[in-house]
Protein backbone atom coordinates (compact mmCIF):
# COMPACT_ATOMS: atom_id res chain seq x y z
CA UNK A 1 0.00 0.00 0.00
CA UNK A 2 1.45 3.37 -1.03
CA UNK A 3 2.24 5.68 1.86
CA UNK A 4 0.52 9.06 1.72
CA UNK A 5 2.64 12.16 1.16
CA UNK A 6 2.01 14.92 3.71
CA UNK A 7 2.98 18.57 3.77
CA UNK A 8 5.35 19.83 6.46
CA UNK A 9 3.68 20.66 9.77
CA UNK A 10 4.64 24.30 10.37
CA UNK A 11 4.73 26.53 13.49
CA UNK A 12 1.93 28.57 11.94
CA UNK A 13 -0.27 25.47 11.84
CA UNK A 14 0.59 24.75 15.48
CA UNK A 15 -0.55 28.24 16.45
CA UNK A 16 -3.76 27.80 14.47
CA UNK A 17 -4.51 24.53 16.27
CA UNK A 18 -3.90 26.23 19.62
CA UNK A 19 -6.59 28.75 18.52
CA UNK A 20 -5.41 31.95 20.26
CA UNK A 21 -8.75 33.65 19.52
CA UNK A 22 -10.38 31.31 22.06
CA UNK A 23 -7.81 31.83 24.82
CA UNK A 24 -10.07 34.40 26.44
CA UNK A 25 -11.97 31.40 27.88
CA UNK A 26 -8.90 30.53 29.98
CA UNK A 27 -7.40 34.01 30.47
CA UNK A 28 -10.71 35.44 31.74
CA UNK A 29 -11.16 33.07 34.73
CA UNK A 30 -7.45 33.17 35.55
CA UNK A 31 -7.45 36.97 35.58
CA UNK A 32 -10.53 37.11 37.80
CA UNK A 33 -9.01 34.61 40.24
CA UNK A 34 -5.73 36.54 40.42
CA UNK A 35 -7.51 39.87 40.97
CA UNK A 36 -9.84 38.43 43.61
CA UNK A 37 -6.84 37.06 45.49
CA UNK A 38 -4.99 40.37 45.23
CA UNK A 39 -7.95 42.17 46.79
CA UNK A 40 -8.79 39.70 49.58
CA UNK A 41 -5.38 38.38 50.68
CA UNK A 42 -1.95 39.66 51.62
CA UNK A 43 -0.03 37.17 49.46
CA UNK A 44 0.69 38.19 45.87
CA UNK A 45 3.27 37.00 43.37
CA UNK A 46 3.74 38.25 39.82
CA UNK A 47 5.70 35.10 38.97
CA UNK A 48 2.85 32.91 40.22
CA UNK A 49 0.31 34.94 38.24
CA UNK A 50 2.32 34.53 35.02
CA UNK A 51 2.76 30.79 35.67
CA UNK A 52 -0.97 30.33 36.23
CA UNK A 53 -1.77 32.26 33.07
CA UNK A 54 0.62 30.14 30.99
CA UNK A 55 -0.76 26.89 32.41
CA UNK A 56 -4.32 27.98 31.67
CA UNK A 57 -3.50 28.92 28.08
CA UNK A 58 -1.53 25.70 27.51
CA UNK A 59 -4.38 23.58 28.89
CA UNK A 60 -6.87 25.28 26.60
CA UNK A 61 -4.51 24.97 23.64
CA UNK A 62 -4.32 21.24 24.38
CA UNK A 63 -8.12 21.00 24.54
CA UNK A 64 -8.51 22.87 21.25
CA UNK A 65 -5.91 20.69 19.51
CA UNK A 66 -7.28 17.41 20.89
CA UNK A 67 -10.77 18.42 19.77
CA UNK A 68 -9.61 19.26 16.23
CA UNK A 69 -7.63 16.03 15.99
CA UNK A 70 -10.40 13.69 17.12
CA UNK A 71 -13.08 15.48 15.08
CA UNK A 72 -10.86 15.19 12.01
CA UNK A 73 -10.00 11.49 12.38
CA UNK A 74 -13.67 10.71 13.03
CA UNK A 75 -14.66 12.64 9.91
CA UNK A 76 -16.90 14.99 11.90
CA UNK A 77 -15.40 18.20 10.51
CA UNK A 78 -15.52 19.27 6.87
CA UNK A 79 -14.96 22.37 4.74
CA UNK A 80 -18.74 22.88 4.62
CA UNK A 81 -19.08 23.60 8.35
CA UNK A 82 -18.82 27.40 8.21
CA UNK A 83 -15.41 27.59 9.83
CA UNK A 84 -12.58 29.94 9.00
CA UNK A 85 -9.57 28.51 7.18
CA UNK A 86 -7.34 29.46 10.12
CA UNK A 87 -9.70 27.59 12.47
CA UNK A 88 -9.64 24.28 10.58
CA UNK A 89 -5.96 23.48 10.03
CA UNK A 90 -6.36 19.75 9.49
CA UNK A 91 -9.14 20.24 6.97
CA UNK A 92 -7.48 22.83 4.78
CA UNK A 93 -3.91 21.51 4.97
CA UNK A 94 -2.56 18.15 3.87
CA UNK A 95 -0.64 17.41 7.08
CA UNK A 96 -0.31 14.26 9.12
CA UNK A 97 -3.01 14.43 11.82
CA UNK A 98 -0.62 12.61 14.15
CA UNK A 99 1.37 15.86 14.31
CA UNK A 100 -1.66 17.51 15.92
CA UNK A 101 -1.93 14.70 18.47
CA UNK A 102 1.74 15.07 19.40
CA UNK A 103 1.28 18.84 19.67
CA UNK A 104 -1.69 18.44 22.02
CA UNK A 105 0.30 16.10 24.27
CA UNK A 106 3.17 18.59 24.14
CA UNK A 107 0.89 21.37 25.39
CA UNK A 108 -0.14 19.18 28.34
CA UNK A 109 3.47 18.29 29.15
CA UNK A 110 4.48 21.96 29.04
CA UNK A 111 1.61 22.83 31.39
CA UNK A 112 2.76 20.08 33.74
CA UNK A 113 6.32 21.39 33.64
CA UNK A 114 5.23 24.87 34.72
CA UNK A 115 2.87 23.26 37.20
CA UNK A 116 5.83 21.84 39.11
CA UNK A 117 6.76 25.39 40.15
CA UNK A 118 3.15 26.05 41.23
CA UNK A 119 3.07 22.83 43.29
CA UNK A 120 6.35 23.70 45.01
CA UNK A 121 4.98 27.12 45.94
CA UNK A 122 1.32 26.37 46.67
CA UNK A 123 1.22 22.68 47.64
CA UNK A 124 -0.65 19.70 46.24
CA UNK A 125 -4.13 21.22 45.97
CA UNK A 126 -3.35 22.84 42.58
CA UNK A 127 -2.03 19.46 41.38
CA UNK A 128 -5.34 17.79 42.21
CA UNK A 129 -7.29 20.53 40.43
CA UNK A 130 -4.92 20.38 37.44
CA UNK A 131 -5.21 16.59 37.26
CA UNK A 132 -9.00 16.85 37.05
CA UNK A 133 -8.65 19.47 34.34
CA UNK A 134 -6.18 17.36 32.34
CA UNK A 135 -8.44 14.28 32.51
CA UNK A 136 -11.42 16.29 31.29
CA UNK A 137 -9.34 17.85 28.50
CA UNK A 138 -8.46 14.40 27.16
CA UNK A 139 -11.86 12.76 27.60
CA UNK A 140 -13.72 15.78 26.26
CA UNK A 141 -12.83 14.58 22.77
CA UNK A 142 -11.43 11.07 23.28
CA UNK A 143 -13.23 7.78 23.78
CA UNK A 144 -16.20 5.88 22.43
CA UNK A 145 -18.57 8.50 23.88
CA UNK A 146 -16.54 11.65 24.54
CA UNK A 147 -17.91 14.37 26.80
CA UNK A 148 -18.36 16.66 23.79
CA UNK A 149 -21.00 14.23 22.49
CA UNK A 150 -23.15 14.57 25.63
CA UNK A 151 -25.71 17.21 26.71
CA UNK A 152 -23.45 18.14 29.65
CA UNK A 153 -20.58 19.29 27.43
CA UNK A 154 -21.47 22.97 27.77
CA UNK A 155 -21.68 22.74 31.56
CA UNK A 156 -18.50 20.67 31.82
CA UNK A 157 -16.49 23.17 29.79
CA UNK A 158 -17.85 26.00 31.94
CA UNK A 159 -17.10 24.31 35.25
CA UNK A 160 -13.64 23.05 34.28
CA UNK A 161 -12.36 26.05 32.32
CA UNK A 162 -14.34 28.82 33.96
CA UNK A 163 -14.64 27.37 37.46
CA UNK A 164 -11.56 25.28 38.22
CA UNK A 165 -9.13 27.73 36.59
CA UNK A 166 -10.57 30.64 38.58
CA UNK A 167 -10.61 28.69 41.87
CA UNK A 168 -7.11 27.28 41.36
CA UNK A 169 -5.76 30.72 40.46
CA UNK A 170 -7.30 32.23 43.58
CA UNK A 171 -5.95 29.46 45.82
CA UNK A 172 -2.41 29.70 44.44
CA UNK A 173 -2.31 33.50 44.66
CA UNK A 174 -3.97 33.80 48.08
CA UNK A 175 -2.25 30.75 49.62
CA UNK A 176 -5.61 30.03 51.27
CA UNK A 177 -9.17 28.96 50.51
CA UNK A 178 -12.42 30.95 50.56
CA UNK A 179 -15.87 29.47 50.08
CA UNK A 180 -16.97 32.78 48.62
CA UNK A 181 -14.67 31.99 45.71
CA UNK A 182 -17.22 29.44 44.52
CA UNK A 183 -19.76 32.22 44.10
CA UNK A 184 -17.22 34.57 42.53
CA UNK A 185 -16.59 31.94 39.85
CA UNK A 186 -20.23 31.86 38.68
CA UNK A 187 -19.71 34.57 36.02
CA UNK A 188 -16.60 32.85 34.67
CA UNK A 189 -18.40 29.50 34.54
CA UNK A 190 -21.33 31.01 32.62
CA UNK A 191 -19.08 32.95 30.26
CA UNK A 192 -17.04 29.91 29.23
CA UNK A 193 -20.12 27.66 29.03
CA UNK A 194 -21.71 30.14 26.64
CA UNK A 195 -18.72 29.85 24.30
CA UNK A 196 -19.46 26.15 23.93
CA UNK A 197 -23.21 26.72 23.79
CA UNK A 198 -22.67 29.20 20.96
CA UNK A 199 -20.66 26.65 19.00
CA UNK A 200 -23.07 23.78 19.64
CA UNK A 201 -26.21 25.78 18.83
CA UNK A 202 -24.73 26.88 15.50
CA UNK A 203 -23.68 23.28 14.80
CA UNK A 204 -27.01 21.55 15.53
CA UNK A 205 -27.48 20.14 12.03
CA UNK A 206 -23.87 18.97 11.80
CA UNK A 207 -23.98 17.40 15.28
CA UNK A 208 -27.18 15.51 14.54
CA UNK A 209 -25.49 13.89 11.55
CA UNK A 210 -22.45 13.08 13.73
CA UNK A 211 -24.82 11.61 16.38
CA UNK A 212 -23.73 14.13 18.99
CA UNK A 213 -26.32 14.56 21.71
CA UNK A 214 -25.42 18.08 22.78
CA UNK A 215 -27.91 20.20 24.71
CA UNK A 216 -28.99 22.18 21.60
CA UNK A 217 -29.55 19.03 19.51
CA UNK A 218 -31.89 17.71 22.22
CA UNK A 219 -33.94 20.86 22.92
CA UNK A 220 -33.76 22.46 19.47
CA UNK A 221 -32.46 25.85 18.33
CA UNK A 222 -35.35 27.96 19.67
CA UNK A 223 -35.12 26.54 23.20
CA UNK A 224 -31.32 26.68 23.08
CA UNK A 225 -31.46 30.38 22.14
CA UNK A 226 -33.91 31.05 24.99
CA UNK A 227 -31.56 29.31 27.43
CA UNK A 228 -28.71 31.31 25.93
CA UNK A 229 -30.44 34.64 26.57
CA UNK A 230 -31.38 33.71 30.13
CA UNK A 231 -27.76 32.71 30.82
CA UNK A 232 -26.52 36.03 29.43
CA UNK A 233 -28.78 37.95 31.81
CA UNK A 234 -27.71 35.83 34.80
CA UNK A 235 -24.06 36.31 33.77
CA UNK A 236 -24.28 40.10 33.90
CA UNK A 237 -26.50 40.22 37.00
CA UNK A 238 -24.12 37.86 38.82
CA UNK A 239 -21.13 40.15 38.17
CA UNK A 240 -23.00 43.20 39.44
CA UNK A 241 -24.33 41.31 42.50
CA UNK A 242 -20.90 39.93 43.42
CA UNK A 243 -19.28 43.35 43.14
CA UNK A 244 -22.13 44.96 45.12
CA UNK A 245 -21.90 42.44 47.97
CA UNK A 246 -18.15 41.79 48.30
CA UNK A 247 -16.39 44.55 46.35
CA UNK A 248 -18.80 47.49 46.72
CA UNK A 249 -16.38 50.32 45.83
CA UNK A 250 -16.03 48.75 42.39
CA UNK A 251 -19.71 49.23 41.50
CA UNK A 252 -18.93 52.33 39.45
CA UNK A 253 -16.93 50.12 37.07
CA UNK A 254 -20.04 48.01 36.47
CA UNK A 255 -21.80 51.01 34.94
CA UNK A 256 -19.00 51.37 32.41
CA UNK A 257 -19.09 47.59 31.94
CA UNK A 258 -22.71 47.74 30.79
CA UNK A 259 -21.94 50.56 28.38
CA UNK A 260 -18.89 48.78 26.95
CA UNK A 261 -20.57 45.40 26.66
CA UNK A 262 -23.92 46.55 25.28
CA UNK A 263 -23.05 46.40 21.54
CA UNK A 264 -21.82 42.80 21.89
CA UNK A 265 -24.76 41.80 24.08
CA UNK A 266 -27.18 43.25 21.50
CA UNK A 267 -25.47 41.46 18.60
CA UNK A 268 -25.52 38.11 20.38
CA UNK A 269 -29.12 38.61 21.50
CA UNK A 270 -30.18 39.05 17.87
CA UNK A 271 -27.86 36.41 16.41
CA UNK A 272 -29.88 33.42 15.11
CA UNK A 273 -27.02 31.08 16.14
CA UNK A 274 -27.39 29.26 12.82
CA UNK A 275 -24.63 27.66 10.71
CA UNK A 276 -24.24 30.69 8.47
CA UNK A 277 -23.81 33.01 11.47
CA UNK A 278 -21.39 30.73 13.31
CA UNK A 279 -18.21 32.68 12.58
CA UNK A 280 -19.79 35.98 13.66
CA UNK A 281 -21.35 34.42 16.78
CA UNK A 282 -18.09 32.87 17.94
CA UNK A 283 -16.30 36.18 17.52
CA UNK A 284 -19.04 37.98 19.44
CA UNK A 285 -19.12 35.61 22.41
CA UNK A 286 -15.32 35.56 22.72
CA UNK A 287 -15.24 39.35 22.60
CA UNK A 288 -18.02 39.59 25.20
CA UNK A 289 -16.06 37.26 27.48
CA UNK A 290 -13.04 39.54 27.09
CA UNK A 291 -15.01 42.73 27.76
CA UNK A 292 -16.91 41.43 30.80
CA UNK A 293 -13.78 39.70 32.11
CA UNK A 294 -11.73 42.89 31.95
CA UNK A 295 -14.42 45.00 33.60
CA UNK A 296 -15.14 42.33 36.26
CA UNK A 297 -11.45 42.19 37.12
CA UNK A 298 -11.20 45.98 37.04
CA UNK A 299 -14.13 46.26 39.45
CA UNK A 300 -12.36 43.94 41.90
CA UNK A 301 -9.13 45.93 41.69
CA UNK A 302 -11.00 49.24 41.90
CA UNK A 303 -12.50 48.20 45.22
CA UNK A 304 -8.99 47.47 46.50
CA UNK A 305 -7.62 50.81 45.29
CA UNK A 306 -10.51 52.83 46.72
CA UNK A 307 -10.24 51.04 50.06
CA UNK A 308 -6.56 52.03 50.23
CA UNK A 309 -7.44 55.66 49.56
CA UNK A 310 -10.32 55.71 52.03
Amino acid sequence: MEQREYERFTPRMAVQLAAPHTWVASIYPCLVGVCAAAVTSSFTSATMAIALLLISVLMQSAANTFNDYFDFVKGTDSADDNVEVSDATLIYNNVNPRSALILAIGFLVAALGIGIYVILEAGWVPLAIGAVGAIVVVYYSFGKTPLSYLPISELVSGVVMGGLIMIASYYCMAASWSWACLLWSIPTIIGVALVMLTNNTCDIEKDIVAKRKTFPTIVGRNSARTTYKVAMVIWIVAIIAIVAIWFTPGLLICAFMLLGAWPFIKNLWNNPLAPESRIAAMGQICTLNAVLGIFYSAALLASWCLNLII
